[in-house]
């Protein structure tokens, strides 16, 4: 009887123990969906893994020894004998990658190097291998200890991709035909070896699978200019025979815009706001905020860098929000179910008690959620690339103000150079690259939280006619947002038409008695009223300044603080560099100096002798200013001599008040 109790209570327990293992395992379907026959659950969309033909660590090192070459035969080219006679003996030096206080040197080359450079580092981010022929020396560890390292070979990339890029920029600047056919291998290469891998392996498992090909693309880009540019430039070389360097100082765009800042203006038969009308007054006022090339004038070669890199930031910072949260959005609403309900009354959240119509509903707002963000990213960048063509604008308007000798409210107005503005005008480029890049990144955030608010609290409930909070807390709180209207729209009227009297054509204040009882009964409801006017100031000075983030040559500070802001001081001491080592018109002066004839052996007065070497260094190509006569020619020559001798910053130092000012000082 023991045995069949013991037996029958073990058969109970079995019974038991098999309906709570079926209960189990019934509690736990509800919640994870396992496929039927015990297979495993396989993730949606999974990139495989790409083997390509050759691996990308000996490519990589192949790149850098050629890099190491290129190098090495460029400072066999670029003698240090032609920069410092009495150093080095004539010992090979290495050029400089970009001239970038040129004035007439290539542009495109500099700024497609420098579009290469950033979006190889744009492609570090999600890359583990930020130096890919390392696999070559060391084998890969485990992913725990694989972690610690990273961050310190990453910063490694930092100096090795600049040093990778070096030589394919510095054969642009020696001028000769061999280093422009160093630049045309290294330039086939590099592009050769870059579109190699994204056709082997155009997807990668990082982000999103097509992020590393779509952030490629403005590398492809540089790449194919160059390996386009330096075979016509060989050509070129091998045509007319040129060398390096045998144009010295010569400019032709400084000679250019002292031509056009002396020639006199053209006075039109016609006026032509009587002609065209409306929409040329319009265009003209259009194109005070929108930059256009003017004769004569040219960026420097800085600015020019800031805007290429201002544009590449913009497309790889949105980028890399787009693919990183929309694709995660398309896949959130593509699986929801009507589970969803039950996850929802949880929170306490009821919103239908049909499950069909709960589904439609998530979905209806996930849609919504991609639409504002998707929206915000689209006005982002739009505010920061309409940014950058008034900042443009801004910079020609300070550098032509700086070329005539005005004095701008830029901090101290000397244009000598120091250590601290020469380190300003270095980084003045890469503070605007990640200037933007953090403009762009708080826009998208404040545009987005602002987007859905109005989306969630105010569209979105009104089209469904569900979750009215806004508009509730507004139905009861109307009084006091009423009394706040009709006070300030008191005092307004009571200023225009109660305390504010015209005599003779003057305004001027009266019944003043009912103005201090008004101010002072007033008193209680204007402090709600300027809490009010607090908030906005907040959210417009946020919302303006984080607009307005990227935009160097604007302070965000008050004009007493701007000094403490240190994207507004780089750009000051950035414009005195420029405006002191590249003024084209000092740059003009010098070229006419030396390319001046040889003035008659006879005697001379010397007044006549000065009016004859100003009409020599002068002289123009124009034929209309041949036949102004000599008056003109001797007034003309007269006045570029002392322009560039008033404006030439080397010389200031050496004037009648500023050595008064040295003795009086006792220096």
């Amino acid at each position: 009887m023991r045995q069949r109790g013991r037996m029958s209570s073990r058969a109970t327990g079995n019974q038991t123990s098999s309906f709570g293992a079926t209960d189990d395992y019934s509690y736990g379907s509800w919640y994870i969906d396992e496929p039927p026959g015990g297979q495993e659950l396989q993730p949606e969309e999974m990139v495989p893994a790409c083997h390509p033909s050759v691996p990308p660590s000996i490519l990589h090192a192949c790149l850098a020894v050629l890099s190491v070459l290129v190098s090495l035969l460029l400072a066999m080219l670029q003698q240090r004998r032609r920069l410092w006679p009495h150093c080095g003996h004539g010992r090979p030096g290495l050029p400089s990658p970009v001239d970038f206080l040129a004035g007439d040197r290539p542009r495109a080359v500099p700024t497609a190097v420098f579009m290469v450079l950033f979006s190889s580092l744009c492609l570090l981010l999600p890359d583990e291998d930020p130096l890919p022929f390392l696999t070559l020396v060391s084998p890969p560890n485990r992913d725990g200890e694989k972690e610690a390292p990273r961050a310190a070979w990453k910063l490694v990339a930092l100096l090795y991709y600049p040093a990778l890029y070096y030589p394919l920029a510095a054969c642009a600047t020696v001028r000769h035909g061999v280093a422009h056919l160093l630049g045309s291998a290294l330039a086939w290469a590099h592009f050769g070896v870059q579109v190699w891998q994204r056709v082997e392996c155009p997807q990668a498992p990082q982000i999103y699978k097509y992020y590393s090909l779509l952030a490629s693309l403005p590398l492809l880009l540089g790449l194919g200019f160059l390996s386009l540019w330096y075979p016509v430039q060989m050509v070129r070389s091998l045509n007319h025979r040129t060398g390096a360097g045998s144009k010295g100082l010569q400019s032709s765009y400084s000679e250019e815009y002292l031509r056009t800042l002396l020639c006199r203006k053209k006075l039109g038969s016609s006026s032509p706001s009587s002609k065209q009308g409306f929409l040329s007054c319009a265009w003209i006022r259009f194109r005070h905020y929108l930059y256009t090339p003017q004769q004569g004038f040219r960026l420097p070669l800085k600015l020019v860098l800031s805007a290429t890199l201002t544009g590449t930031a913009v497309y790889q910072v949105a980028l890399l929000l787009l693919v990183g949260v929309v694709p995660t959005i398309h896949k959130v609403r593509a699986g929801i179910s009507t589970d969803v309900s039950y996850m929802l009354a949880g929170f306490g959240i009821v919103l239908s008690d049909d499950r069909q119509e709960v589904v439609e509903l998530v979905r209806h707002h996930l849609w919504a959620l991609e639409v504002c963000y998707v929206s915000a990213l689209a006005l982002s960048c739009s505010l920061t690339f309409l940014v950058l063509i008034r900042s443009l604008v801004t910079h020609r308007t300070n550098l032509q103000a700086l070329h005539r000798g005005a004095a701008l409210a830029l901090g101290p107005q000397s244009l000598h150079p120091s250590r601290h503005a020469i380190f300003c005008w270095m980084s003045f480029s890469a503070y605007q690259t990640a200037f933007t890049c953090l403009g762009l990144l708080v826009q998208q955030t404040i545009f987005f939280l602002g987007s859905m608010a109005l989306a969630f609290l105010v569209f979105l409930p009104m089209l469904h006619g569900r979750g009215l909070l806004l508009l509730r807390s507004l139905e009861f709180s109307w009084p006091f947002w009423l009394t706040l209207v009709l006070v300030v729209i008191l005092q307004n009227a009571a200023a225009h038409w109660v305390f504010l009297d015209t005599h003779h054509g003057r305004p001027a204040l009266t019944n003043r008695r009912v103005l201090y009882a008004t101010t002072f009964l007033l008193f209680p409801i204007n402090v709600l009223v300027g809490a009010l006017v607090a908030a906005g100031r907040v959210l417009l000075s946020a919302l303006y300044n984080a607009v307005h983030l990227g935009q160097m040559d604007l302070g965000l500070l008050p004009p007493r603080a701007a000094t403490l802001d240190p994207g507004y001081h780089t750009y000051c001491n950035f414009l005195k560099i420029e405006v002191s080592q590249s003024h084209p018109a000092v740059t003009a002066f010098c070229t006419l100096l030396l390319q001046r004839p040889q003035l008659p052996a006879a005697p001379q007065d010397g007044p006549r002798l000065e009016e004859e070497e100003g009409m020599l260094l002068l002289q123009t190509k124009d034929p209309a200013t041949k036949a102004a006569g000599p008056r003109a020619h001797r007034g003309r020559a007269r006045w570029g001599l002392a322009y560039t001798l008033l404006h030439n910053p080397a010389l200031q130092a050496f004037r009648k008040p500023a050595l008064l000012d040295a003795q009086a000082n006792s220096a």
